[in-house]
């Protein structure tokens, strides 16, 4: 019962680390200033709106305060604890070794195995989470290093250790097995993961190819890492430059603030410098993807599946036409995308469109947003969830310190929420003071809240849920939040603002997303029909790709937007994870519509969903809150939406030019 860690990322670089299902196994550990005004009475009251604050240099780790960093404390007293408890497993795993050849001699046996392996499963997951805490917010820290690479070694042997235990289960029978359910109190809980196995038995090895498989866990993780350490550690980026010529440092901590400045000579600095690094070392990167996806392509044959594709599909209980499915909707949807380019052109007032113009701010007056405030917000959106959800919300973040607040230097890009039964769900994030920032908390921390409901709610066997619906309750509650906003100021710079924001997010979810899905699709055929991957192969294929998605409203600087690729270090290595936000957003969206219309049940079945964990099949799952994503009526649906948000933005553009007396707000 054991597979390699996953990961599963988010919006802005985000990754989700959590008790997710695997591709083979059921038990797997997964890597992945104030304001003058406030919230009364449940309304956003009008408040100062300023350019957001960009710090021209990074602080080093040490120079953030203890109350802006996550509580690592609370998983483990110091380091030194930690050590003990790593020795003290690697003592106690070959006690595993003793159940070999002996699960199917009883039913309390195999109850026995059960008990053991989700001891051992808890330990070895605060141990990893603790490792990944110090790791990932200072990778230059060579101990944190070494802690999080040992971590993941021992995950490795203890998957090992377990590998013999499905073949055993298959060798049982499923008709015994189902009775042994039936008649042994402690098994009851299993039934599920029995059905589960079943449907995997073709693809489930030998014992001895399965303790090989998972051995290989480890190094096969390699080529993820080296990319990371690349991305996060050892890329230097020239400096971006004001248009009066004064610098502003790039870290992977920053680099979106930049992306969203006023002055254009910033975003095209920024965007350009951060392009280039990466373009440095193109070889590098192109290499360790040409070996992840050779490593997908392996552990699909080697597991008996006709493609690597449906090898990632499968293993999530995802039929294949899903994937076909939303890439043709994609595709038929693209004029929307091509209409909100020349919308945000005519905006910004330019005459041609570059790609460093996506994020540019269609108004002078974007909202100062301090973490304080965002919390209160994002409280305030979710409310229609009820008072115990956003009272557990509000206590982690602000009390028992679920969140590494703000940019440091060395800090992994972007954003994810981690954590194991028996911790809290942990965020890591860059926050810089403006909307995308409060954004990109709300999203995290619907995923914690999916953590936190599925490991108070279900069994350690289902404690971690599909990566299939891990984007869906972060996407939920940013839409949440964002109809909050837009409901209760009605100022049309802050309505641009915050749909700018979702805009961002639409983009990242609902173009950059089913884009790497393509490349992906691509690069594992090329790989399945013996082709080399090369550096340039890969930056041409990516540029070809976006350049059907742009159209003929942005410009393609072809070497920078083909590089695209090598700025996702964990996205291409989760094998088919990327179309997965485009689901995600898509089961969100629908559901959202049902609360915020107030649909009778649509909250309760919502929660019910969070709380289902992996108790359920993904779909089932999903189907369980409300929607459907066998068909493209939910994606479609969500098309709507974002057609919808081009409207609203025009039309508050208009409003503005109005209220303005025909003069440019910006």
């Amino acid at each position: 019962m054991g597979s390699a860690p996953r990961c599963s990322d988010r919006t802005k670089d985000i990754r989700h680390i959590a008790w997710v299902e695997p591709t083979n196994g059921e038990f797997a550990y997964l890597q992945g200033r104030q304001v003058d005004d406030n919230i009364v009475d449940g309304r956003v009251r009008r408040h100062r709106l300023q350019k957001p604050m960009i710090a021209p240099t990074i602080p080093a780790r040490n120079e953030i305060p203890l109350e802006h960093t996550w509580d690592a404390t609370s998983v483990f007293s110091s380091d030194g604890a930690w050590e003990a408890e790593v020795s003290q497993l690697t003592e106690d795993l070959p006690m595993l070794a003793r159940f070999q050849g002996h699960l199917g001699e009883s039913r309390e046996a195999l109850a026995d195995w059960f008990a053991t392996v989700e001891q051992v499963l808890r330990r070895l997951g605060k141990v990893y989470v603790y490792a990944t805490m110090f790791h990932t917010v200072d990778t230059t820290d060579a101990a944190a290093t070494a802690r999080h690479d040992r971590a993941r070694g021992l995950y490795a042997r203890a998957m090992a250790a377990m590998a013999f235990a499905e073949p055993e289960l298959l060798a049982i029978g499923f008709e015994t097995l189902r009775r042994w359910v039936r008649e042994e109190p402690r098994l009851a809980i299993y039934d599920h993961y029995i059905d589960r196995l079943e449907r995997r038995q073709a693809h489930i090895r030998s014992a001895e190819v399965e303790e090989v498989l998972s051995m290989v866990a480890d190094p096969f993780a390699t080529a993820a890492a080296t990319h990371g350490i690349l991305a996060d550690a050892d890329l230097r980026f020239a400096p971006a430059h004001t248009s009066a010529g004064a610098l502003i440092d790039i870290a992977q901590g920053n680099i979106n603030a930049l992306l969203t400045h006023p002055d254009r000579e910033v975003r095209r600095s920024a965007w350009e410098h951060y392009a280039d690094a990466y373009l440095t070392m193109k070889h590098t990167m192109a290499s360790c993807i040409a070996a992840g996806v050779k490593q997908h392509v392996f552990l699909a044959r080697a597991r008996r599946y006709s493609s690597a594709l449906e090898a990632a599909l499968t293993g999530n209980h995802i039929p294949v036409e899903v994937f076909h499915q939303l890439i043709a909707t994609y595709r038929r949807n693209l004029p929307t995308w091509h209409r909100y380019w020349k919308l945000r052109r005519q905006a910004l007032g330019y005459d041609r469109l570059y790609v460093y113009d996506i994020k540019a701010p269609l108004t002078q007056a974007t909202p100062q947003v301090p973490f304080e405030q965002a919390v209160e917000w994002i409280v305030e959106g979710m409310r229609p969830l009820g008072e115990e959800y956003v009272t557990i919300l509000q206590r982690g973040v602000l009390e028992q310190r679920w969140v590494d607040i703000y940019p440091n230097r060395g800090k992994r890009a972007g954003a994810f929420s981690m954590g194991a039964p028996g911790t809290h769900p942990f965020i890591l994030m860059s926050y810089t003071g403006d909307l995308f920032s409060m954004s990109t908390l709300a999203h995290e921390l619907g995923h914690s809240m999916h953590s936190y409901y599925s490991w108070q709610t279900q069994p350690l066997v289902y404690a971690r849920y599909s990566l299939f619906v891990a984007e869906v309750a972060s996407n939920f509650n940013q839409a949440l939040v964002r109809a909050h906003l837009l409901n209760t100021n009605r100022d049309p710079d802050f309505q641009i603002a915050v749909i700018e924001e979702a805009m961002a997010n639409f983009h990242r979810y609902f173009f950059i997303m089913p884009a790497l899905a393509r490349f992906e699709l691509e690069i594992h055929e090329r790989v399945e029909r013996g082709e080399a991957l090369t550096a340039d192969s890969l930056i041409a294929l990516m540029t070809g790709l976006f350049r059907e998605g742009y159209g003929d409203e942005v410009v393609i600087d072809e070497d920078r937007v083909g590089s695209t690729w090598a700025q996702f270090p964990t996205h291409l290595y989760a094998n088919f994870y990327a179309y997965q936000y485009a689901t995600g957003i898509s089961g969100a969206h629908a559901l959202a519509e049902g609360v915020l219309a107030e649909k009778p049940g649509a909250a309760e079945n919502y929660l019910a969903f969070l709380k289902a964990g992996g108790s359920r099949y993904p779909l089932d799952a999903l189907k369980l809150a409300g929607v459907d994503l066998t068909t493209s009526e939910p994606v479609e649906q969500t098309f709507a939406v974002l057609a919808r948000l081009v409207d609203q933005l025009e039309q508050a553009i208009a409003e503005r030019e109005r209220l303005s007396g025909g003069t440019n707000g910006r």
